[in-house]
């Protein structure tokens, strides 16, 4: 595929996210009209990996409305997020606003973070929980992240795990209680087209772009990409819990989010990475 091809399909996207914005800013999903509660979307051992980060500048990439931004400024950081709808950052610097939390947003596409941020190194950049799929090419990801990181910095992938994304996270049109492998778990496929309508949340359907790409990323894609930039991997998780009810049949979980009672798969993993 060409690089115009690829900036077709990204800007595809960054529309659709346009789109988005203001059916999630109203949906149930995100709560966003009751108390601001960004710890719920992180699991534990995110805190326990990310250790203390009072006084660190942390970069959130793909930070979409920000409610997971909002939690490294309460803990003391120097938060940054980067989206590239502009309609996202807009929505969430009115979300910092209101909540009284100083958080700096930057509209750029994560290619040009490095550019558009004018060099900033950062102590710690997070991503994940739907980033990665609307990315074409991770090595190229993971040079700009190496770029934003100050030595010994960490980057902090939490994705969710390309099984999950094969089983689809959301269920499809008359999908019954069977666990059924609908798409690649690999990559190198080649976009996957879908009609984004309705998104992961509740509410009415997106009006006017629709049209979105992802790419499946399996495992060893996200590895290689991160050493082949000189990344070290410090520490790879697989978790069975998701912060939705993904299937009826999941149960909570003493932390809040859901799990399937069986069999026991990963769905999220959490990966931690040092310059």
């Amino acid at each position: 595929m060409t690089t115009d091809e690829y900036t077709r399909l990204m800007r595809a996207n960054q529309a659709n996210w346009d789109a988005r914005t203001p059916v999630h800013l109203a949906s149930r999903f995100y709560g966003l009209d009751q108390d601001l509660d960004p710890d719920r979307w992180f699991a534990e051992f995110e805190w326990e990996d990310l250790g203390e980060l009072s006084g660190r500048d942390v970069l959130h990439l793909q930070c979409h409305l920000g409610t997971e931004t909002l939690a490294f400024a309460r803990r003391g950081a120097r938060a940054v997020g980067l989206d590239f709808s502009d309609a996202s950052v807009a929505a969430a610097n009115g979300i910092a606003e209101k909540a009284g939390v100083d958080v700096t947003y930057v509209q750029a596409n994560v290619y040009d973070a490095v550019s558009a941020l004018e060099g900033r190194q950062f102590d710690v950049v997070y991503t994940g929980k739907g980033a990665l799929c609307y990315l074409p090419d991770l090595a190229r990801w993971a040079d700009v992240v190496a770029q934003l990181l100050r030595p010994g910095g960490l980057l902090y992938v939490v994705e969710f795990h390309p099984l999950l994304n094969s089983l689809g996270p959301k269920p499809a049109p008359g999908e019954g209680p069977e666990l059924l492998l609908r798409h690649d778990y690999l990559g190198g496929g080649g976009p996957v087209h879908r009609d984004a309508t309705h998104t992961y949340t509740d509410g009415p359907a997106v009006e006017g772009a629709t049209d979105s790409y992802e790419w499946m990323h399996g495992m060893d894609e996200v590895l290689n990409a991160l050493t082949g930039a000189g990344l070290a991997v410090r520490r790879l998780r697989e978790s069975d819990e998701l912060p939705w009810q993904r299937w009826p049949r999941m149960v909570r979980t003493p932390s809040g989010w859901w799990r399937l009672p069986e069999p026991r798969i990963p769905l999220l993993y959490g990966l931690l990475a040092a310059r």
